[in-house]
């Protein structure tokens, strides 16, 4: 593995202990503090840098993602993106009730913040190369309702959900030297605004679709797809599960795709375009009884003239479960 290195940091002995620090926790695979280091007074150092006011968050995360983009130069990369979070319910007692810390999702108890990191692969190996985002935020202690806030009103850039948007603007900028990038986002990210902002000639969305929206002819988008003549069939291996009484299986898959113009609607910002053009794959499963079988619905920018382009970005859409194991394996408390 590539050794990382923090390099925005003035001071050379912050660069120095900084350095030691990732590297520790890179190599042992852990978070904690006393479990990397081998006395308390490594541990004190190591405390105080991460106290330290000029190491900043924005120099740590400006790291993490130099070492990513020096390795996707003329590379097809695909970025998957998604929201976790931080809870530290169980240090509430010693956790400083600062700017920093505000309410989670948990249902009890929620205390912490969020992270919404853009986790980047090579599109063809499937090999990981870091980060090319990661945007930290809290939300008060003391949060209002959307009703409160009058959130549908609001603009776009006063949402939370543009996490999705300004995470792939900086993606971009970042991975300004690949080749081809695709952002892989779940039902979350089907924006109307991010549809028309992001993509350009070598960056491209692929969104599962989460609004039924309204076509012109009054059709409903997913009722359209399903009306479409089935391109082709394939066929994947899925892992059973006995916590939940879920069986190995087989499962077919039908698949269709077709061009589709959405359209903005009252909801969306006066500065997006009236309607984009996109295309829509469904990939459903066929032949079982299975209580939620198979129904994937995705939005994308790019173009799908074959079946083969087709199942690449099925495929490359599955590959959105990576980011899942990156916070199984990086939760902390």
């Amino acid at each position: 593995m590539k050794e990382r290195q923090l390099t925005d940091i003035k001071d050379l002995r912050l660069l120095k202990r900084g350095n030691i620090i990732l590297d520790k926790l890179f190599k042992n695979s852990v978070h904690s503090i006393r479990q990397i280091t081998q006395s308390d007074s490594e541990a004190k150092s190591f405390y105080r840098f991460l106290q330290n006011d000029t190491v900043s968050e924005t120099d740590i995360i400006r790291n993490m993602t130099s070492n990513c983009v020096s390795s996707c130069a003329d590379k097809v990369v695909l970025c998957i993106q998604d929201t976790t979070e931080v809870n530290l319910f169980n240090h509430k007692n010693r956790v400083k009730k600062d700017n920093y810390i505000g309410t989670t999702n948990a249902t009890k108890g929620g205390i912490g913040f969020l992270l919404h990191p853009s986790f980047v692969l090579d599109a063809q190996t499937l090999v990981p190369y870091g980060f090319s985002d990661v945007k930290i935020w809290n939300r008060p202690l003391e949060k209002l309702t959307k009703t409160q806030r009058n959130y549908n009103k609001l603009p776009i850039e006063q949402k939370e959900s543009y996490k999705w948007i300004e995470s792939s603007q900086k993606s971009k900028k970042a991975l300004n030297q690949a080749k081809e990038i695709i952002i892989i986002q779940d039902r979350e990210g089907d924006i109307y605004e991010q549809f028309g902002i992001i993509p350009d000639q070598k960056t491209h969305l692929l969104v599962r679709a989460r609004a039924n929206r309204t076509l012109l002819d009054k059709t409903k988008l997913f009722d359209f797809i399903a009306n479409q003549p089935c391109k082709g069939t394939y066929s994947i291996e899925l892992d059973g599960d006995k916590r939940k009484n879920i069986k190995k299986r087989e499962a077919i898959l039908e698949v269709r795709y077709s061009s589709v113009t959405i359209n903005k609607n009252d909801l969306s910002s006066k500065t997006a375009p009236e309607s984009i053009t996109l295309n829509i794959i469904e990939a459903k499963e066929i032949n079982t009884d299975v209580e939620n079988p198979i129904c994937w619905r995705l939005l994308t920018t790019i173009n799908i003239d074959d079946f083969e382009t087709a199942l690449n970005c099925i495929t490359w859409y599955t590959c959105r479960w990576v980011i899942e194991e990156v916070f199984r394996i990086t939760r902390w408390v």
